[in-house]
This record gives structure tokens, sequence and C-alpha cells, in this order.
């Protein structure tokens, strides 16, 4: 039987760690926990975003929530993630809406090779270029969340980006995983306030916010050049990948009626 991680362009080989009655503590685990005490709900995912870096030992870490097939960003370790993974929103493709869609974990281990440039070419192209040769992509929810099989589907990803090609250690596997765990549980289990339950929509208002307008700026271009939603999103990405913009940018453009599309 095929393991998911080598289908998956994962680390393939090997039996992996073995498994005993006994469970072993991980220090990552007390790391992580650390570095999210005291926090408000609205800084976890940055805090995890920075300690995922260091812990895993990449350059660079997103999360991204996903629906309707476009992500969102919600935290960035640095300019340069956060740029990727926009990027990747923009063009529709790339290892973080493989892995959202698929619920499954996504690596690319050399974005310079024939594998990886083949299936996400224009997005392995602007990676290299920046310098950023690795990336991996990691479900929030679903199936590899490791979570708990109570969060089933797929609210967004882990994605982490590394400038040296190659895949990950198993060590460094299992604290991504253990990351993208957390952050999962973080999402969906949002501590509560002393004066009462905190309501997740105050501090995802402005992810909201990107969605309404992304959706806005679809439906207006329907409008405007009479096709469906799907041809009206490859429109708008279209439009920012040529003008080296992201998706919301033009987005908000086209709501505020600064850019039509019934004009080109």
């Amino acid at each position: 039987m095929q393991r998911r991680d080598d289908r998956y362009g994962g680390p393939g080989g090997g039996e992996g760690p073995r498994r005993t009655g006994k469970r072993e503590h991980d220090p990552a685990a007390g790391v992580i926990g650390e570095e999210v005490r005291g926090a408000r709900p609205a800084e976890i995912p940055g805090r995890l975003c920075a300690v995922a870096v260091r812990l895993v030992g990449v350059n660079g870490a997103t999360v991204s929530l996903y629906s309707g097939g476009m992500p969102v960003q919600l935290c960035a370790s640095d300019p340069l993630a956060g740029h990727l993974t926009e990027l990747q929103a923009t063009l529709g493709d790339g290892p973080c809406l493989a892995a959202a869609e698929a619920g499954a974990a996504v690596f690319a281990q050399d974005l310079a090779g024939a594998a990886d440039s083949g299936r996400w070419p224009f997005f392995a192209q602007e990676a290299t270029a920046a310098g950023i040769r690795a990336a991996y992509a990691l479900p929030l929810g679903g199936e590899d969340a490791g979570a708990g099989p109570e969060i089933a589907e797929c609210v967004g990803t882990l994605d982490l980006y590394r400038r040296e090609p190659g895949a990950l250690g198993a060590r460094e596997l299992r604290t991504a995983r253990l990351m993208a765990g957390v952050m999962t549980v973080a999402l969906m289990a949002l501590p509560h306030e002393e004066d009462g339950a905190l309501d997740p929509g105050l501090w995802l208002s402005g992810l909201a916010t990107d969605h309404d307008e992304i959706y806005q700026a679809t439906g207006m271009i329907m409008a405007q050049l009479g096709v469906g939603a799907d041809e009206a999103m490859a429109r708008l990405r279209g439009r920012a990948f040529a003008d080296d913009r992201t998706a919301v940018d033009v987005a908000r453009d086209v709501v505020a009626q600064r850019t039509r599309f019934d004009s080109d």
C-alpha cells in the first residue's frame, strides 16, 4: 500500500518512528505551550507561525483559511512567506491550494526540479526567483491534521518555506504535523474569555472582509462579461497576475469601480 506522503511528494522510504505502548514526550509541545501562554486568541496564530519557523527549521511560515476555493491569509512569519502564499491565491494553484483541496499534506521538495516545477510552473518560477526551493503545506483539519477525527473538514493550511531543497526529516515532519494540529485546535476551539465566550467573528472579521470583496468582485465581473463564476474568478486571478498584484487588491478596485473587465 502506498504511503500518503509518497503520493504527495513527501518523504518516502523507511518505516519512520516505531510506535510503542508508552507515549513519548515531545519537547516541541512544551515550547509551543510556552509560546502561546497568556496570549489572546487573535495573537495565537502569529505566535505559532513564528515558533514553527524555529522548531521545524524552515525560513518562513504562513497560515491561511480556505473557503470556496480561495485561501485567505491569516498570518505570516515574514513578508516573503506572506507574498508566496498570496501568490498561490492569485494563481489559483500551488502546494497550499493542493493541500487544502486534498485535505492532505503536499510537499514540494525542489521547486527548481522537473517534478515540482512541472506541477506548479508559475509558482515554482516565482518562488525560486525569490530564493525559496522547497514548500511544505499541511492541512488544518482533514484526515492528516493530527487534531482528532472530530475535525474532519479541512479549514486551511499551514505553509512552510525553506531556502534549501530537500524533504523534511522525521523529527521535522513530526513537529510540523504537531504545529498543524495545534493550529487547527486553536482555530476550531477558541478559548473563552472571562466575560463570556469569544466570538471568532471578532478576530476573523478582517478575513471575512477580504472574502466578501473577492466574491462581490466575482459577481460584478460575471455581470460585466456575462460569464459564470469560475470564468469570472479566473479573469480576476489573471488580471492580478498580469499586473503583479494580489487577487484581493484587484477585487477591491473592481468593487470600488476603479477597474472594469468589460472595457478590456
